[in-house]
């Protein structure tokens, strides 16, 4: 590693000469896959950018010219090369470095990305704040060919492209492919040819001195030479001048296209080849499985897990899916672009026909599915809950307010752990009960998942499931595919003063912190419609009322209950628990929990703090 421990910065990296990229590689490359078989994150994408992140940082001036990165898990080299090589040991844990850029961290992340395609729209803000106010520099956006199915990423290039002064490169880092053929020595000279300034001159000039008709046929003569050697591509319609595709892995051919673009004018698009897991045969042979590990031995490979004693959620959904759609054949499954991620492999293994990956497009997804709806079909749409707050106009608009018959099944709902804020389900109990027709739903087991995609199923109208990431209880599951009454809670422990009116994951501590207390816990099943019943009897038969919610506490669950409180006349001491206003960092999903208050003992302490405090007779016994 002698030569990736003189670098701190970029400066550093272009002190170096070029006959030194190569072997400085070779080294970050080693460098990813160690520290991340120790930490776990995100792998193959980042084998697979370690020379394409070398070769803007060695061509353009960082942080001055700015650098967008979409996605941003395929950042890990960026962050060792700008100053976190040290800081890499800490990546995704508490109080570490983000899995992701975040401006905070270093002005070497110009823009937060862990969403996709956003970084053609930042960058395009970038550029022309930029020719605003005077400057001269660049702004780079690096957005994968998943990334590119998204309507944003279009939406951004059209705006873009009408600006033809403005100082944006985008780089499709096109890593879905192999490196066919024509991706070769002869494609790299015409890369080079086609962003070179002799081709930009011989273009303008061609402009200013022939008549219109021979103009015209110099145009299409030109488009007809590109389209012979290179992929037609729709990019050049947006506005921008095509340049590709070349080997993304190929510094000699980077960097000289780069330092070429770097003197264009006007919106630029470079098509980037790589490969994910690059340099790393297991990684290569199966990057899916190494997207994004946990900890591993690099010599060694990833070992096939023994079968976990609880099932995760993203399971029982992928099992439920399979039983529905074998019991009723008007079910279809969709994802945007989270297939594993969802629990849908088997889905699609055994329902081909009836399984559909949108692509990176959670609007389309929802839209979709509520025509399909129209149709007489049934439609589940799994997404993460994160990755729903992009279609919320879509969810009001097209799905409820047209009353259609979608279920949504919401994974990683609550926090997530390694993933951070960005990830985070924190929101969607707020953002969902408030629009009519919607029926929303959180399990406190496996089994009760497994009810309530059936209940949501069944309901002839739109319904949310939103269940946590990771492993329940360890809940026995009933194969029937049952439903549960709509709108009913359970009571799970009889006690006295104190009721807990618990919502989903947070059933299990509610009943853990109630026998320390000798409370009452409610299981309430359902944020909406509310058990307005249940709560009645519950704020007549105690003194005090306390919710729990894994969810934000303004709008959520809790403030559900103090509104039902608030419509039938009932004045009774509440305590809303939940996460509290602000973005959660990423770490240990227990211990982000346990500094919440909303683990067991979290629980118990509030009650405690806020009922022995302030009503002497609800003391309870230590």
């Amino acid at each position: 590693m002698n030569l990736l421990n003189t670098i701190d910065s970029p400066h550093d990296l272009r002190k170096l000469p070029r006959t030194q990229l190569s072997p400085l590689a070779d080294e970050l490359r080693q460098f990813v896959l160690d520290s991340v078989s120790k930490t776990g994150g995100h792998l193959s994408s980042n084998l697979g950018t370690v020379e394409l992140t070398i070769a803007l940082h060695y061509v353009f001036n960082t942080p001055e010219d700015r650098i967008v990165w979409d996605v941003g898990h395929q950042t890990y080299p960026h962050k060792i090369l700008t100053g976190r090589r040290e800081q890499m040991h800490t990546l995704r844990q508490l109080n570490g470095i983000s899995g992701f850029p975040r401006r905070v961290e270093s002005e070497y992340d110009t823009f937060g990305t862990a969403h996709s395609s956003t970084s053609i729209s930042a960058a395009l803000g970038m550029a022309l704040a930029a020719k605003t106010k005077g400057e001269d520099r660049h702004a780079i956006a690096v957005i994968g060919d998943g990334s590119m199915t998204a309507g944003m990423a279009f939406e951004a290039m059209n705006n873009a492209g009408i600006h033809e002064d403005v100082n944006l490169l985008v780089i499709l880092n096109d890593n879905d492919m192999s490196i066919s053929p024509p991706v070769g020595a002869l494609n790299r000279h015409l890369a080079k040819l086609m962003s070179g300034k002799f081709y930009a001159a011989a273009r303008s000039v061609g402009k200013s001195v022939l008549p219109p008709p021979m103009l015209e046929l110099a145009k299409r003569l030109e488009e007809h030479a590109k389209g012979m050697v290179v992929p037609a591509t729709m990019f050049e319609e947006f506005g921008f001048n095509y340049i590709g595709p070349i080997d993304g892995h190929d510094l000699d051919s980077l960097i000289p296209t780069l330092q070429n673009i770097k003197d264009l004018k006007g919106p630029q698009f470079l098509h980037v080849v790589t490969k994910k897991g690059q340099g790393y045969k297991l990684a290569e042979a199966d990057p899916v499985l190494y997207h994004g590990p946990g900890k591993f031995n690099p010599a060694e490979g990833i070992k096939p897990a023994a079968a976990p004693a609880k099932l995760n959620y993203m399971h029982v959904f992928g099992n439920w899916l399979c039983d529905m759609a074998a019991a009723d054949k008007r079910l279809v499954g969709i994802t945007p672009a989270m297939r594993e991620g969802s629990g849908m492999v088997e889905f699609d293994q055994k329902f081909p026909d009836r399984y559909y990956d949108v692509g990176i497009a959670e609007q389309h997804s929802v839209t979709f599915a509520a025509g399909l709806a129209c149709e007489g079909m049934k439609p589940v749409v799994a997404i993460y809950s994160t990755f729903l707050q992009r279609a919320y106009d879509q969810m009001i608009h097209d799905v409820a307010l047209q009353n259609l018959d979608v279920t949504f099944a919401l994974d990683r709902a609550g926090l997530v752990g390694a993933d951070g804020a960005t990830h985070a389900g924190n929101y969607d109990l707020a953002f969902m009960r408030c629009i009519p027709n919607m029926v929303v739903m959180a399990p406190s087991d496996e089994n009760e998942c497994r009810q309530m995609l059936t209940t949501g199923y069944n309901y002839p109208g739109p319904a949310a499931i939103r269940y946590p990431r990771g492993a329940g209880i360890g809940a026995e599951i009933k194969q029937e595919l049952t439903s549960l009454p709509i709108g009913k809670g359970e009571i799970k422990r009889e006690g006295k003063d104190i009721a807990i009116l618990a919502f989903g994951s947070m059933v299990h501590p509610a009943i853990q912190a109630a026998d320390k207390l000798d409370a009452t816990v409610a299981n309430m099943r359902f944020i909406k419609p509310l058990d307005v019943e249940l709560l009645k009897s519950l704020a007549a038969n105690h003194d005090a009322l306390v919710t729990v919610e894994e969810g934000t506490i303004m709008g959520g669950a809790g403030s559900a209950v103090a509104e039902a409180l608030a419509a039938a006349g009932i004045c009774k001491p509440l305590l809303i628990l939940g996460l509290p206003d602000k973005f959660i960092d990423h770490g240990d999903p227990a211990l982000l929990l346990s500094q919440c208050g909303l683990d067991a003992a979290g629980i118990e302490a509030a009650i405690k703090k806020r009922f022995l405090t302030e009503k002497p007779k609800l003391a309870v016994n230590n």
